[in-house]
């Protein structure tokens, strides 16, 4: 399986502090023994249009079978990585992002604020995880059964 890792960030991307995120979805993923040929590893500012045309090469030329971004996904004018998985996407699965809503509520009344989703392009599946490397780890651990059910449904 060849899986991307995307964190949108600012000042990430601008070397004002280290990604944690990118590493702990690429933890989580290893744990749960997926069998990954290769990861694509990347970092850049949350510009929607650059997010677009990335996540674009990243399933139709790339062929990544899942892609993961971390970032972007808050209330502020700078978090633009629904919008742009949004404009991409084939068809949307907002179930991924519902459930990280509802199942960090009670630990952090701040996640109704997260604006995460998901869906499909071609063969590739397409998650926005929190850009909180805590948050990732309370919620891709969860998405993990769906992931590997939509990706053998995008195989066929």
């Amino acid at each position: 399986m060849k899986i991307a890792r995307l964190t949108l960030s600012d000042r990430a991307s601008a070397g004002i502090y280290k990604d944690l995120s990118g590493p702990e979805i690429e933890r989580i993923i290893l744990e749960a023994d997926f069998c990954v040929s290769e990861w694509v590893r990347l970092i850049m500012p949350d510009n929607r249009s650059d997010i677009e045309d990335l996540l674009c090469k990243l399933c139709d030329e790339d062929a990544c079978d899942l892609i993961l971004t971390t970032g972007g996904t808050g209330p502020s004018r700078r978090d633009n990585t629904p919008e742009a998985t949004r404009t991409v996407l084939e068809r949307e699965l907002p179930g991924f992002g519902e459930i990280m809503r509802v199942k960090t509520f009670d630990k952090v009344p701040t996640a109704i604020l997260s604006r995460s989703t998901a869906g499909t392009r071609g063969k590739s599946l397409i998650i926005n995880l929190p850009g909180n490397p805590k948050a990732i780890g309370e919620c891709l651990p969860m998405l993990l059964p769906a992931v590997r059910e939509a990706i053998k449904h995008l195989r066929e």
